[in-house]
């Protein structure tokens, strides 16, 4: 039509090789299906498996006050939970933060949402009751439900999250960390850390833990736009710890293509909050460079037979290699 002109098709496609992006079908079939065997998945899967395993070795989670695995106990589970004004109920095989329940205080025998809105105990158990018929879980199977401590956020994010709380992705690969990013709930996202529901990603600059630029939803912003504080240069307290944890989740997990989720609590410090087997790639976007140039390097150490089995080690190269460039 006369007047309209479109994008080269071949131009963005050439740009986008030339950032690395790597899309879903490249993740799956080189990355995912190749690295990640099928028999590890129960440890990330599950977030009570996964749990167990941190703890074994020496990395710190959230405290586990109850699980829930049959109907019956839901009427106990009141009773175990009567001194505790805060907690979380989350689905074992949960995906994408569905069926995540998280009460912030009491008024009388009701709970108290994050949100602010108060639940019944009758509603509280419908919920739970959902979560075990597998409603919010993977593939919809019967599931056990998780009630664990509920995170205290540190006050360095006091100003650019909205009632929920911020949390840290790390991709992983064969040890090495190669991309980060924080996700901060907004109005939007209903106080989520979920950037498909609304949440911000904000790229980390790896080697100095530093914030480097926001996303939210196709915009590129630099303020939050629900409390209108920076998002650019905020320094992630404990960067190295961050990253070396992280680190030691490959040899945890077994899986050499994961994502690492952190949650920063304001009196504990640094807790993994779950692994994920399959990290969404959403956080290339955040950063604003593909993941892929990153994924070669280690593959090229792959292949030259020089991977590190030492994690402080892995972590030096990745903070030398992997800056945001841009």
């Amino acid at each position: 039509m006369p007047g309209l002109s479109f994008p080269n098709p071949f131009r963005i496609a050439d740009r986008l090789r030339r950032i690395g992006l790597m899309g879903i079908n490249r993740r799956n079939a080189e990355f995912v299906l190749r690295y990640n065997p099928r028999r590890f998945y129960p440890r990330v899967d599950d977030k009570l498996i996964t749990k167990k395993l941190a703890l074994a070795a020496g990395l710190p989670v959230p405290d586990l006050y109850a699980v829930v695995r049959n109907e019956h106990e839901i009427a106990d589970l009141h009773a175990r939970l009567r001194d505790r004004e805060q907690f979380v109920v989350k689905p074992a095989h949960g995906s994408g933060g569905d069926g995540i329940l998280v009460i912030n205080g009491r008024r009388g025998d009701r709970y108290r949402r994050a949100n602010g809105h108060l639940m019944s105990r009758e509603e509280f158990g419908h919920h739970l009751s959902n979560g075990l018929a597998g409603l919010f879980s993977l593939g919809g199977q019967p599931d056990h439900l998780i009630v664990e401590y509920c995170v205290q956020f540190d006050p360095i994010f006091d100003r650019i999250s909205f009632k929920g709380v911020p949390d840290i992705r790390i991709i992983v690969f064969l040890g090495y960390p190669v991309m980060a990013m924080l996700r901060l709930p907004t109005r939007l996202s209903d106080g989520k850390a979920n950037l498909h529901q609304g949440a911000i990603g904000v790229g980390i600059d790896l080697p100095s833990g530093r914030t480097k630029r926001g996303v939210w939803g196709s915009e590129v912003v630099s303020e939050h736009p629900d409390t209108e504080h920076s998002l650019t240069g905020l320094e992630i307290p404990g960067w190295s710890n961050l990253l070396e944890m992280a680190a030691r989740c490959y040899e945890l997990s077994g899986l050499g293509y994961v994502g690492v989720d952190f949650v920063l609590d304001r009196q504990q410090g640094p807790m993994i909050l779950e692994l994920n087997a399959r990290p969404g790639l959403a956080i290339q976007i955040a950063n604003g460079n593909g993941i892929l140039g990153n994924l070669r390097r280690i593959q090229a150490l792959e292949a030259e037979g020089r991977l590190s089995a030492n994690a402080t080690e892995r972590v030096e190269f990745a903070r030398t290699a992997f800056p945001i460039r841009g």
